[in-house]
């Protein structure tokens, strides 16, 4: 398994991701509590992004920094 802290960001997005689409897939209407749930996941994926394009640009910054 690896170490990599975006590795494990990648594997929460795609757990999250995964529920986001089972609850789209419910038949019936979604309640109170699944919105909110629904809402919160949304956010969080939002945030790992955030986190993720971080990690990226950091890996492309340090590179140049060390050049200098």
């Amino acid at each position: 398994m690896m170490t990599n802290p975006a590795f494990a960001i990648k594997l929460e997005v795609s757990q999250l991701v995964e529920l986001q689409i089972e609850t789209l897939r419910q038949e019936s209407a979604l309640t109170s509590a699944e919105l909110l749930d629904y809402r919160m996941r949304a956010e969080k994926i939002k945030i790992l992004y955030q986190e993720l394009d971080r990690i990226g640009r950091r890996r492309v910054e340090l590179p140049w920094r060390r050049a200098s």
